[in-house]
């Protein structure tokens, strides 16, 4: 995901100082885009204006952020931090207080889209953080996003993005258990489709992502393990704040099996396979 966004942002003419752990890929888009590739995130972050970041989870995120070399050693006062990891609202909060005593700001900015969408530029961004603090980054968020919206203060951001997992979650099942009955009925099931995606069941996951749930192609998208580690830390914020996910909790269990049979690679639309 960040590859394509830094891209999108070099391609704006920003000059962009990139880090990744693995070098490889730092190099190739520092030649891909004339950038310059840093040893460290400490480094990478210093003399920036804006600082972004784009890791797996909260342990990734800290250590890239928060270790000896990471990235809130090397940013200045005044400058802007920007998080598009989807991690709790909990290391969020975190960060944005440790930012605010070291004189500079923070932004949680999970996005919605996929590859797909860091590729196109067609990201939707979710951020929490000041009203000061978005609006010094929504000029550059543009360059990737087709929508960026501040939600809330610290944290508000990653709680949107747990809100977006959850709707999609219970959307996946629902296509993949709609799908399967119209299979066992006997059902034309592409003439079904036609049928209800004009309807009140339409959704973006049934116009793009039923037509290859039937074709068993599972090579692109959102991975399961990346839907599992999403589910989870809403599961954790729910038990904190009393919510019930029973939909949530069930899903999570079937992608639970997903990984265990080896496919924790493929999309999260391959929920339809355990019911074949």
């Amino acid at each position: 995901m960040g590859y394509p966004m830094a891209g999108h942002l070099a391609r704006a003419g920003h000059a962009v100082v990139v880090w990744n752990r693995t070098r490889k890929r730092a190099q190739r888009f520092a030649a891909e885009y004339a950038g310059r590739v840093a040893e460290t995130p400490a480094q990478a972050a210093a003399g920036a204006r804006f600082v972004f970041t784009c890791s797996g989870n909260d342990d990734d995120l800290r250590a890239v952020v928060l270790g000896p070399q990471g990235a809130f050693a090397g940013i200045a006062p005044g400058a802007v931090f920007v998080d598009h990891t989807s991690v709790s609202a909990v290391l969020a909060r975190e960060l944005a207080e440790t930012a605010r005593a070291r004189g500079f700001e923070c932004l949680d900015a999970p996005v919605s889209g996929g590859e797909k969408g860091a590729v196109t530029g067609t990201l939707t961004v979710m951020a929490g953080g000041s009203e000061a603090a978005f609006a010094q980054a929504q000029p550059l968020l543009a360059c990737y996003a087709k929508q960026a919206l501040r939600i809330g203060p610290a944290g508000a951001g990653q709680l949107a993005k747990m809100v977006n997992q959850i709707c999609i979650a219970g959307l996946l099942e629902a296509l993949a258990e709609g799908l399967r009955f119209a299979e066992h009925a006997g059902l034309d099931v592409r003439r079904v489709l036609e049928a209800i995606s004009g309807g009140a069941a339409q959704s973006w996951q049934m116009d793009n992502r039923t037509q290859t749930m039937l074709e068993r192609r599972f090579d692109f998208g959102f991975a399961v393990d990346w839907m599992r580690k999403d589910l989870r830390i809403a599961l954790d914020e729910a038990a904190r704040s009393g919510a019930e996910l029973p939909v949530a909790e069930l899903v999570l269990r079937f992608y639970d099996e997903l990984h265990e049979r080896g496919s924790g690679r493929l999309d999260t639309s391959s929920l339809i396979t355990r019911l074949r």
